[in-house]
Formats: C-alpha cells, sequence, structure tokens
C-alpha cells in the first residue's frame, strides 16, 4: 500500500514554479509587442506627413504661378495664346491648355475649320479696321461684316416707279410729300428731333407720300418693298392726331389699333412705337399669344394710347369684355396679306365689327394680290392708294445681291458649311450674321444643332418654340450672342434685325411671295446685303419665280438657272430628282446627318445621268 501511495503522489510546488515563470515571459512578450506595434504606427503617421507636405508645397506654388499671370497680363493689352500657356512648370501649361479646351468645347461641341488654332478675341473692344472698296462691290464676307457693324447710308430704297391714286382710281400728278422733317408742321417739335437723332436723313419714299395724306385723315393703301420705313409711316400721324386732340386713354380708351400677323412683329412695331412716342407721352401695349395675359391686361389697365395685337390674342380679350376699342380712331392693318395666307380673315372681321365706323383705316403690305384688294375694297373708305415701285410684279429689293447656289439634299450641310466659311463667321472677332428659311420647323430645328455641333453660334425659331424661347433667340441675333438665326416663315415677314448680312434659302421658298420676303430680312435701310438659295432638280419648278424676280431687279441670271426653270416648266425634274434618293438612301436621313459631311467631289457620271446631260452640280457650292 505505501508503494501505491508513492506512486501517485504529485509535487504541486514545482508546478507553481513552471507557472509563475510562463506568466513572466508572457508578459514581457506582451510589453515588446507593445513597443513595436506603437513604433510601427508612429512610422505611419511620420510617412502620411511626409507624403502631405509636397502636396500642399505644389498647390502654394501653383497659387503663386496664377498670381504672377494674373499681374503680368493687363486688361488692355491683346490676347497672346503664346504668353497665356507659358509658365514656370509644367503643370501651369497643363492647366491652361485644358482651359483653353474647355472655351473651344463647351458642352461638347467641336469647332469648325480654323477655330481650333484660333484663340477667343480678347483684346480690346475695339474692332479691326474696315476697308471696302469705293465702287460699292462687295463680297458676302464684306457685305455681312459692315451689316453687322452698323455701316449704312440710312438712305431706303429709291425707286423711280411712284404712283399716287386717288379714290376713283385716277393717277395723281403731283401728289403732296415731305422731303425733309422739317417740313412737317403736323407732327410735334419732340416726334420730329427723335426722327433726326435716330440718324434718319430724310423720309423715306413711303412716308414722304403716305405722311401728307395721314395727317389729313384719309384712308391709305400702302404698297412698298419690305425695309421701305412703312411702320413710321402709319405711327407718326395717329400719334400727332392723338396729341392734337388731347386723347386721354384713361377715360377714352386706347385711340390707335394695329394688327399684326406674327407676335414678333407685334413685338417690333410696339418697340418702334415706344421709342418715338415715348418724346410725347404715348404708351403702348402687345398683345400676342404664346404671354401671360395677366401682364398684358395690367399694361392695358394703366392707360394706353396704342394696341398693336395679333388677332388672335385680342379676339380673346374681347369675348371676354376686357378690352373695348369704342375710342379707336386709327386702324391699322399691317402685312395684310399676310395675315390673309394665315387664315386671319374671320377674326379681323370680328374685330372689325368692334371698331367704330368712323374711323381712319390704312392697308400696308408689300404685295397686292386680289385677295387683299378685295378685303380692301370692304372696310375701307374712299381709300388713296401710294404704289412704291410695281408690286404687281413681285420685285426684290435693289441692294440685295441674289445668288443661286446647285447642290443636292446630301450636300447641303457642306454647301450650309461652306457658305458660312466664305461668309466670315469662322473669325470670332467677326461681327456678321445670318438669317437661315427653312419649309419645316422640324429640318429648322435639327439644321439649327447641327450647326451648334458643328461649334458655329446659331439658334432657330418656329411655331413649335414657346414666347421666350422665340424671344431669347431674337433678342440673341440682335445683341450678337449669336450669329446664325434658323427660322421657318414665321420670321419671313415685316421683322426688321439690325446687321443681318446674308440671309440663306435652305430650302427655297414654296412661292415667290415668300421668297421676296426672305430676302428683304438684310439690306434695309441703306445697307447691302446678299441672299443665297439652294437649289437642286427637285426644286425645279421653283426656279422659274426666283429667275424671274432677279430679272426684275436687273440681277444676273446664270444660263444654268435658266436651264433648271426651264426643266421645271416642262414638268420634268421635280419627281424625277426627290423620289429617286430617297429610294437610294440619300434623301432625308443625308439631308438631317450629325454634322457637316468632309468636302468631296461629285461624280460626273452620277450627276450627269440624273440632269440627262452636262452636270451643272459640279461641287456642292457651285454658284449660279
Amino acid at each position: 500500500m505505501s508503494s501505491g501511495s508513492g506512486e501517485d503522489s504529485y509535487d504541486y510546488s514545482k508546478e507553481s514554479e513552471e507557472s509563475s515563470e510562463s506568466t513572466t515571459a508572457r508578459e514581457r512578450r506582451r510589453k515588446k509587442d507593445k513597443k513595436v506595434a506603437k513604433k510601427d504606427k508612429d512610422k505611419k503617421e511620420k510617412g502620411k506627413k511626409e507624403k502631405k507636405k509636397p502636396i500642399k508645397e505644389k498647390k502654394t506654388k501653383k497659387k503663386v504661378h496664377k498670381k504672377e499671370r494674373k499681374r503680368k497680363r493687363s486688361p488692355s493689352s491683346s490676347y497672346s495664346y503664346s504668353a497665356s500657356c507659358s509658365g514656370s512648370s509644367s503643370s501651369g501649361r497643363r492647366r491652361d491648355g485644358k482651359a483653353s479646351r474647355r472655351r473651344s468645347h463647351r458642352r461638347g461641341r467641336s469647332p469648325p475649320r480654323g477655330y481650333a488654332a484660333m484663340p477667343a478675341y480678347r483684346g480690346s473692344h475695339e474692332l479691326p479696321p474696315l476697308n471696302l472698296p469705293t465702287d460699292g462691290s462687295l463680297t458676302i464676307e464684306q457685305a455681312c461684316e459692315a451689316a453687322g457693324r452698323g455701316v449704312t447710308s440710312s438712305n431706303t430704297v429709291l425707286d423711280e416707279d411712284i404712283t399716287v391714286r386717288s379714290p376713283d382710281e385716277s393717277v395723281i400728278d403731283n401728289p403732296d410729300t415731305f422731303d425733309t422733317f422739317d417740313e412737317i408742321k403736323d407732327f410735334p417739335r419732340e416726334i420730329r428731333s427723335a426722327l433726326k437723332d435716330a440718324g434718319f436723313p430724310g423720309p423715306s419714299q413711303i412716308q414722304a407720300y403716305c405722311w401728307p395724306l395721314g395727317n389729313r385723315g384719309k384712308d391709305i393703301i400702302g404698297i412698298a418693298a419690305t425695309g421701305s420705313g412703312k411702320t413710321l409711316a402709319f405711327l407718326l400721324p395717329a400719334f400727332s392726331y392723338m396729341l392734337d386732340e388731347n386723347h386721354r386713354p384713361e377715360r377714352d380708351g386706347p385711340g390707335l389699333l394695329v394688327l399684326s400677323p406674327t407676335r414678333e412683329l407685334a413685338q417690333q412695331i410696339e418697340v418702334e412705337a415706344s421709342r418715338f412716342g415715348r418724346a410725347i407721352g404715348v404708351r403702348c401695349v402687345a398683345m400676342y399669344g404664346g404671354a401671360p395675359k395677366g401682364d398684358q391686361m395690367s399694361k392695358y389697365r394703366q392707360g394706353v394710347h396704342t394696341i398693336v395685337a395679333c388677332p388672335g390674342r385680342l379676339n380673346d380679350f374681347l369675348e371676354g369684355g376686357q378690352v373695348r376699342l369704342q375710342g379707336v380712331a386709327k386702324l391699322v392693318l399691317d402685312e395684310a396679306d399676310r395675315m390673309l395666307d394665315m387664315g386671319f380673315e374671320p377674326q379681323i372681321r370680328k374685330i372689325l365689327e368692334k371698331v367704330p365706323r368712323k374711323r381712319q383705316t390704312m392697308f400696308f403690305t408689300a404685295t397686292w394680290p386680289k385677295e387683299v384688294r378685295q378685303l380692301a375694297g370692304e372696310i375701307l373708305t374712299r381709300p388713296y392708294q401710294v404704289m412704291i415701285g410695281n408690286r404687281d410684279q413681285l420685285k426684290g429689293n435693289q441692294d440685295i445681291t441674289q445668288l443661286c447656289r446647285m447642290c443636292d439634299a446630301p450636300f447641303k450641310n457642306q454647301a450650309m458649311s461652306n457658305l458660312l466659311h466664305e461668309a466670315g463667321l469662322t473669325r470670332p472677332s467677326s461681327a456678321g450674321k445670318v438669317l437661315v428659311f427653312c419649309n419645316t420647323k422640324r429640318m429648322c430645328e435639327q439644321l439649327s444643332q447641327m450647326l451648334l455641333r458643328s461649334g458655329f453660334p446659331a439658334a432657330s425659331i418656329h411655331g413649335d418654340k414657346d414666347q421666350r424661347q422665340r424671344d431669347e433667340a431674337l433678342e440673341g441675333l440682335k445683341s450678337g450672342r449669336i450669329k446664325i438665326l434658323c427660322a421657318t416663315d414665321v420670321a419671313a415677314r415685316g421683322l426688321d434685325i439690325k446687321g443681318v448680312g446674308l440671309v440663306v434659302n435652305y430650302d427655297p421658298a414654296n412661292n415667290t411671295e415668300d421668297y421676296v420676303h426672305r430676302i428683304g430680312r438684310t439690306a434695309r435701310a441703306g445697307a447691302k446685303g446678299f441672299a443665297v438659295t439652294f437649289l437642286s432638280q427637285a426644286d425645279a419648278g421653283k426656279a422659274r419665280g426666283i429667275m424671274e424676280v432677279m430679272e426684275r431687279t436687273d440681277q444676273f441670271v446664270d444660263p444654268q438657272l435658266r436651264a433648271l426653270a426651264e426643266c421645271g416648266d416642262g414638268g420634268g425634274g421635280r419627281n424625277r430628282g426627290g423620289r429617286g434618293r430617297n429610294r437610294k438612301g440619300g434623301g432625308k436621313g443625308d439631308d438631317v446627318g450629325g454634322g457637316f459631311p468632309p468636302p468631296r467631289a461629285r461624280s460626273r457620271s452620277r450627276s450627269a445621268s440624273r440632269w440627262g446631260g452636262t452636270s451643272p452640280m459640279r461641287s456642292p457650292s457651285a454658284s449660279l
């Protein structure tokens, strides 16, 4: 038993010694690990601080370089592209390079040829001198630049063929006229001073013959070309009448009512009325659709002497009993032919029922078709007729150089690009302005977007745009913020946009009247202008009308245009052109592609087969 008890005995004192030794070792290892971790942590923090230090120094250097560049570049000095890209460090050059690229490629637009290498014009606001030929022969670029800078003689178109007829249709041999503003004693002195301050050398022809009749209260039919000064021909006699009669709008209501076919023309007339009526206290309001009714009614309730209105919006106010016209003594229908074309005749007749029968009525138009003659005969009382030029035959402004350029639909975009380069629109300092007409709202919008993508400052105006967008587009062109305005025929009548030196018919007008009105947006108030029309074989039916207008204005007509007009008379090429192209994939899709196609020559065989002989389409910009 003793032996068994001895084997089973255990020495607990030995285990206690080993346990104490192992605990001490673990503590030492734990302390050592803590020191190593702390040391590693300090190294990491030190490394982070060392990394941050050079970044901060780099930012400080950039700030110093930026301040130095600002100090070296004075506001009056001209902009130097090489100087802006130079610096003491490569980072500064990269930064300036990116800024330059941002200026050239705003909103993802690619610049046209020539823009990439040219810096933006950031020197003094003084434009380089404009050297014009003394013989009056201008290039497209010179005409655009001169019109954009306001270089004009201020003399409107002079026409030797002037006819004044009495109410019994007999011709008046020696009608009363005004040669100078000082002769018009019926006008207040403030209005005569405003006319002189506006820079007009004297009355235009339509004004000189209409003012004597208007001051005597006679009904007038005024027929003259666009840009001849018709607006002031009917405004100023009415202002003088209201001033002489002590017309009070708070008591009598409006004394002058002007009907306009489009919103833009109504706005333009309102601007002219406010400009010349302000001197004698005459107030005006424009009423047109697309704008809030509340603003127009608020202005009307304050008391206005003149209402300039589109028939649709004015009828809305009349039906609601918000506007009264019992005090109207002067009624004007401006661009009467256009109002009839737009189907406003029923609305015009409703308005006439609200206007007193005892009034003075004035008709002003650029054309004299049968429909307008019939309406004028019904609403005018023994009118005098003043016709400047032979308006029975459509005739363009003699200050407009008319050109036609042959190109099929797939090449229109390239022809447009070539023309804009020819007009100098790629120069950042150019003051030129261009108005481009399309036949459809869709094409108008697509063309403007395509021009934007190609780097040209462009906008569009058509019936699908709301009033704010239309106002912004017109103001952008007037102020020079944009250079190209694409429009439908909504902008073809009556609009007076200063500085337009070039009108482009991207699509030829549907009729000769619209063609005359379109090209009349340039060469206004004595300026010179160009009108370029793109024609293809599909437009052969429209070529004769264009050719006749050119012949009546003593323009050079190329034999190729004459051949195209004869082709249209024979009923030839209209169907033979467009439909075949669309089946082969060269029609609508190519017409509205993503950008201007690269320049390329037309093959003689393809063009000749389509024209049945020698092709007049030598290049996209072949000039007639």
